[in-house]
């Protein structure tokens, strides 16, 4: 008996497949499931997700805060970003490098939204003053 396991960003499904197990970290520690669990609703915590298969491989992700919910067979889980590496040791450096260069783009377009609101204080007190 396995469980569906689908994990998605607000951009991408990065796996839709069966499972035999996972574990990862909620807020209030590290957690297992299998297929037979209690149906639940999770806040997850940022971690690495393991997915055990059922041919006994593993997967790995490394995933920021999300959503786990199991409602019978089926695992949803929406996280706000992750990638999946090789092994563990791998992963690592994977998600130093693709967080890392999101926290740079957020930054960035942040930035930018400031000097847009701004430039629209601006303009809205030039408005006022010429009425």
């Amino acid at each position: 008996m396995n469980m569906t396991v689908s994990l998605r960003t607000p951009g991408a499904l990065l796996h839709h497949g069966e499972a035999a197990a996972l574990s990862a970290r909620a807020e209030y520690g590290a957690f297992g499931m299998l297929p037979n669990h209690a149906d639940v609703a999770i806040a997850l915590a940022p971690s690495v997700l393991s997915l055990r298969e059922a041919d006994g491989s593993e997967r790995v992700f490394g995933i920021d805060e999300g959503l786990l919910v199991k409602r019978g067979d089926q695992v949803s889980i929406a996280v706000r970003r992750a990638v999946e590496g090789p092994d563990l040791h791998d992963l690592q450096a994977i998600v130093r490098a693709r967080f890392i260069e999101v926290d740079e783009h957020e930054r960035t377009a942040r930035a930018a939204l400031s000097r847009l609101e701004a430039d629209m204080v601006r303009g809205f007190g030039k408005l006022k003053e010429t009425r």
